[in-house]
């Protein structure tokens, strides 16, 4: 299977992954970024792929016009942690992909496979956006237009995320031996999915697919779920840490999800299965940061 994929989000967390494996898998890559982005995450692959600063284009129909693209991989998102507006989380996770499925649709474009959350669309503005974007998808697929494939994603975690993200944080603050490290009761369980099983996953649904233009739903986890509690312990005794870990001082947010794991029985189907657990993932961070 060699075919031309599009990125978005590629200089990110997991749209950098996603673009090396698929460098590896000797695919032809095309990916959209700013000409501001940091692309240190890409820095091995760059001269293997073909980039476009979607700052600097009139038109991204300019991309199709160049070369006919078979996939595209929507991996950009808007968390909406940084203070942004609803307008802008809205631009991230709605406008811009509907702008790419559009496309998609005018110049024949085989999959568009879709980055989705496993969290409920009431949560925050950053999950409704992206949850509408996925019934728009789902309704050009009911059609036979496309074939959207829509991957609802569980706890992500791995090296070289943002600080932003809960672990990477927690595993930062816990090698900084602060004093205080102040949490919520910690009694809410999540399926951390450590980035290499996120890609593998991915890979293995797209070597699955067939000329059917329908909607595809997957949850990506590992079918587990562990208390924030455990986790934050465990990274403590890893990191050797002397933080005091202060559970329940945060109040838990409105509407918190308390218990969250994907069904992975559509994956396990197609032949995968996490391959890291949760201490060897901590681990590997830990390692990564020293």
């Amino acid at each position: 299977m060699k075919k031309c994929f599009l990125v978005t989000g590629a200089t990110g967390f997991l749209g950098s992954h996603v673009v090396k494996k698929l460098v590896a898998e000797g695919q032809n890559v095309v990916l959209l970024k700013r000409s501001f982005s940091n692309i240190s995450r890409l820095a091995s692959v760059m001269k293997n792929v073909k980039s476009y600063d979607i700052d600097k284009l009139d038109d991204f129909a300019q991309v199709f016009d160049d070369q006919h693209i078979d996939v595209i991989i929507h991996t950009a998102t808007c968390y909406g942690r940084q203070g942004e507006a609803v307008e802008q989380i809205y631009d991230v996770n709605l406008h811009f992909p509907l702008k790419l499925l559009e496309l998609a649709l005018r110049f024949n474009t085989d999959t568009f496979f879709n980055t989705d959350t496993i969290l409920s669309k009431y949560l925050n503005w950053y999950a409704l956006s992206k949850k509408q974007f996925s019934e728009i998808g789902q309704q050009f697929a009911g059609q036979g237009k496309i074939n959207f494939i829509d991957a609802k994603l569980e706890h992500m975690y791995g090296e070289d995320d943002a600080n932003t993200k809960f672990v990477t944080y927690v595993i930062e603050k816990l090698q900084e031996n602060i004093d205080e490290l102040k949490l919520t009761k910690g009694e809410q369980c999540r399926d951390f999915i450590y980035v290499d099983d996120v890609v593998e996953a991915y890979w293995k649904i797209l070597c699955n697919q067939n000329e059917d233009k329908k909607y595809q739903q997957y949850e990506v986890g590992t079918g587990k779920a562990v208390s924030i509690k455990e986790l934050v312990t465990l990274a403590k005794s890893i990191t050797k840490s002397q933080t005091r870990l202060a559970f329940g001082a945060v109040p838990y947010r409105e509407n918190e999800i308390m218990d969250s794991k994907a069904n992975i029985e559509s994956l396990q189907k197609l032949g995968w299965q996490p391959r890291m657990d949760l201490e060897a993932g901590i681990r590997k961070i830990v390692g990564a940061g020293k």
